[in-house]
């Protein structure tokens, strides 16, 4: 998995989260703030339950930080470093 770029990352946190929105992934832009998505905090721990599943990460114990999880852009990044760390 060390081969995945932040865009594929970026693709699937935007399938995941318009899901959880009930929105088009189309609709949903990578730079947007996840608040004004409509993700509350029920929302992040479905996102988180989904890294850790789709990446096998626990965020949470990663030390991200509030503006990791800003954008599906940021969060995306943050899952890259942190692919990038457990396996490099």
């Amino acid at each position: 998995m060390t081969d995945i770029n932040r865009q594929d990352i970026e693709k699937q946190l935007t399938s995941e989260i318009a899901l959880i929105v009930r929105q088009s992934a189309d609709a949903i832009e990578p730079d947007t703030p996840l608040r004004t998505l409509g993700i509350d905090s029920m929302g992040f721990v479905e996102v988180l339950v989904f890294v850790e599943k789709q990446y096998g990460l626990k965020l949470i114990e990663t030390g991200m930080t509030r503006e990791d999880f800003e954008t599906i852009r940021s969060l995306a990044e943050c899952i890259r470093r942190e692919l990038m760390a457990n396996n490099g």
